[in-house]
């Protein structure tokens, strides 16, 4: 970028992120879709994911499972506790959550446990991984309200947590969130969605696939991409399986999404494929306007993941909908954990819709799928998988 267009954009107000961007395809031209997603969503200080700001809830971009109801983490949970006995009860648990948001999970998963499952908050050892500084000194925060500062371990990343350890390894909307290459078919050949830069502004180019993994991606998991059908390549989340895998000496990665496999994933009714940005509640294509503003998200291909676990050492324990897999944990006490002492008969009749909301096979119950896999165990049953569907049906 120029120095004048550097004034200029300063000037104008231009976003900071926008201007940097800018700057960085002045010199080298163009940037993958994956790179420019990246910046958008983890830049050190403007990234969307890295800046201290409400993302859930009401006056965020969208809402998770724990956003709607304390339900969503007291039955992870249960399922949790469960995981503790099928592994012997050891002392410390580690549960580790991935991308632990503004803390409202952890919060209510640990003081329910606390007070419902004692023995097994004593088990505990709470980690919590958040990339950014802003966002985990905020956790911090709602942490320490709640009198659970000493018992959470915050993070940002796997490599600063020792390996081979004994537990559970969470997360719930998490892979979505990963950078995702782009790719479409076009005259017949695979090309890469480029970014580059036009009048001040962003727009997409084509060009050669940027990595051999993609094309084997590709391969693998969307052979029969038709011409002008897009589809988005997730090489974050194979990393991140691995990583969690090598957490691992004995235990279970429980993962929460939305997506699905590869061959209900990778459709000729899905001819943009799934990316997708989240603004105030409002889902666009528009990814070029607000850079670190909004939510960048794509649909998880599970097949992938449940593929790169197998490689890495992780045996598929099940794959559930939302709806099967909170079903399967509640129903045993008819959702009694689903009320808190002294409501009254609207705040329970308010706990029934969220809870609905979150198991309704038309939005949440069916669009977010549970992956559970396992290392070191034989042949687990667990709770939460007893209406589980097989992962290719």
């Amino acid at each position: 970028m120029s120095e004048s267009w550097r004034l200029m954009a300063v000037t104008l107000n231009q976003p900071t992120l926008k201007i940097q961007i800018l700057d960085e395809l002045g010199r080298v031209g163009r940037m993958t879709f994956e790179r420019y997603m990246a910046l958008c969503l983890y830049h050190p200080e403007f990234g969307y994911y890295m800046q201290d700001r409400e993302r859930t809830g009401v006056v965020g971009d969208y809402f998770t499972g724990a956003d709607l109801h304390p339900i969503f983490a007291r039955l992870v949970a249960r399922q949790a506790a469960e995981i503790w006995k099928i592994l012997g009860q050891p002392y410390p648990f580690n549960f580790v959550e991935c991308g632990c948001g503004r803390g409202l999970f952890a919060s209510e998963f640990l003081t329910w446990t606390r007070r419902a499952l004692p023995d097994f908050f004593t088990a505990l050892a709470y980690i919590a991984i958040e990339p950014g500084p802003q966002p985990r000194a905020r956790v911090l925060r709602k942490l320490r309200e709640e009198g659970l500062e000493s018992v959470v371990r915050l993070a940002a990343s796997f490599q600063e947590l020792p390996q081979a350890q004994v537990g559970c390894v969470f997360s719930n909307e998490l892979v979505d969130a990963f950078p995702v290459s782009v790719v479409t078919r076009a005259g017949g050949h695979l090309k890469e969605i480029y970014v580059v830069a036009e009048d001040e502004n962003f727009r997409e180019n084509l060009g050669p696939l940027s990595d051999p993994a993609v094309a084997a991606y590709v391969a693998r998991y969307a052979p029969e991409l038709e011409e002008g059908q897009r589809a988005e390549v997730n090489l974050h989340a194979l990393e991140w399986i691995r990583a969690a895998a090598r957490f691992l000496a004995r235990g279970f990665v429980l993962t929460i999404d939305y997506g699905d496999v590869a061959e209900r994933l990778y459709t000729e009714d899905r001819p943009r494929g799934t990316l997708l940005a989240y603004r105030g509640h409002q889902a666009s294509e528009d990814f070029f306007s607000a850079p670190g503003e909004s939510d960048l998200t794509a649909h998880v291909n599970f097949s992938a993941l449940i593929d790169a676990g197998v490689e890495a050492g992780l045996d598929l324990t099940g794959f559930a909908t939302q709806e099967a897999f909170l079903l399967g944990l509640g129903e045993h006490n008819e959702f009694a954990d689903l009320y808190d002492p002294g409501q009254d008969e609207v705040q329970r009749l308010q706990a029934r819709l969220k809870l609905k909301r979150l198991v309704s096979p038309a939005g949440m119950g069916n669009i977010f799928k549970v992956l559970i896999q396992h290392r070191g165990v034989t042949q687990p049953e667990l709770t939460g998988l007893r209406y589980a569907r097989s992962a290719g049906g």
